[in-house]
């Protein structure tokens, strides 16, 4: 994985996304895409690393969870660096949402402005092990609706950047979200992202008003299942995990 430490995503592309735009998606839909966020070089050196068995704390086969049908990794610390990067430069932009969110709900405390401050949060929790991963999914591959949240401390927004190309490199294997209406069943979200688009998405829940205020609304996300070929992606979670 050493070769991920001249690649260059972080700062350019964080700075050049739209966060307005973005934060109002988030607001509206408990999720937002940013088309092109990774470079093609960079989604295929990152697909490339997944064999690196040194680079991971842990290697999970769903269908032993049943999680579903596929294989995803751990990294273990310290980070490779654009992951690293990725995850320190995008938590700032995506603090205030969080902090707005929870004002909105009257959750207390609110999240910290950076993310040092939330991973000590977590390591005084007893949270220390590193959450960002990548995904492998084959034909029949698939990941159960879920939420990622792996402790008590955690920041309830994360993103999953599509290494692979649909149509080309595989088909099916939809993003799905699903997300809780009161008295009413759930409603569905399918995507289909690019190679290097970036979904930031709700890990647990948003707020969506009501008749008497603000409620949360539950949301899960999954993978509906590959019909053809390989499909990987790379997740940036910002809280760390229970050991």
């Amino acid at each position: 994985m050493n070769g991920l430490v001249q690649i260059s995503a972080g700062t350019t592309a964080i700075a050049s996304c739209n966060w307005e735009h973005i934060a109002r998606d988030l607001d509206a839909n408990g999720y937002a895409v940013v088309p092109r966020f990774l470079s093609r070089s960079e989604c295929d050196e990152l697909a490339a690393g997944y064999g690196d068995d040194t680079a991971y704390r842990k290697t999970v086969v769903m269908a032993r969870h049943r999680f579903g049908l596929g294989e995803y990794r751990y990294w273990r610390y310290p980070l490779p660096q654009i992951i690293q990067s990725l995850r320190e430069e995008l938590y700032p932009h995506l603090a205030p949402i969080v902090r707005d969110w929870f004002e909105k709900l009257g959750i207390t405390p609110q999240p910290p402005a950076r993310l040092a401050q939330l991973r000590a949060l977590c390591h005084a929790n007893g949270q220390t092990l590193p959450t960002p991963l990548i995904l492998n999914y084959g034909e029949g591959g698939f990941n159960t609706l879920h939420q990622d949240l792996y402790g008590d401390v955690f920041f309830p927004l994360q993103a999953v950047i599509a290494l692979s190309e649909p149509g080309e490199d595989y088909d099916g294997g939809e993003f799905v979200l699903t997300e809780q209406v009161p008295r009413a069943q759930s409603k569905a979200i399918v995507l289909s992202p690019r190679r290097g688009d970036m979904i930031i998405f709700t890990t647990n829940f948003r707020p969506v008003k009501g008749a008497r205020g603000y409620y949360r609304a539950r949301m899960r996300h999954g993978v509906s299942e590959v019909r053809r070929g390989c499909r990987k992606a790379v997740g940036i979670i910002f809280h760390d995990a229970r050991a």
